[in-house]
């Protein structure tokens, strides 16, 4: 059965359970501006910005896309530790990619630029890196 990647607009008590799982396990760079997990996944349901990777009803990766009017921003993309290396994360970005290319606009990473796995990661994706901090 493959990752599904879907939007989460309404979260059930099991789904908050394992959005709060796959945010316990990041690092504190990563929740920024947020003090905690529960306070990311709170903002990001809110604001309609969550997608996420299900696999046998259970989510496995989620992260923030947003639109605005230079592009698309994949944000906060964490997967969890014990799912890593699997393939969740490549869904994510690829649904991310797919979104951007139906309104032919641009895909760029946000994330703390000082952080050197997030360059890493911009140049292995090829995706323009903006600071979280902008």
């Amino acid at each position: 059965m493959p990752v599904i990647v879907e939007t989460v607009v309404q979260s059930s008590a099991q789904d908050r359970t394992d959005l709060e799982k796959i945010y316990a396990d990041a690092p504190a760079w990563l929740l920024a501006p947020y003090p905690d997990a529960a306070s990311l996944v709170d903002a990001g349901l809110a604001g309609g910005w969550l997608i996420a990777g299900r696999f046998n009803a259970r989510l496995l990766g989620a992260a923030w896309l947003r639109q605005d009017e230079g592009g698309w921003n994949l944000s906060h993309l964490c997967v969890r530790k014990i799912t890593r290396g699997r393939g969740v994360g490549q869904r994510l970005i690829a649904t991310a990619r797919q979104r951007a290319g139906e309104t032919c606009q641009p895909l760029r990473l946000q994330a703390p630029a000082r952080q050197l796995e997030v360059q890493a990661l911009a140049r292995r994706l090829d995706l323009t890196l903006v600071d979280l901090a902008d």
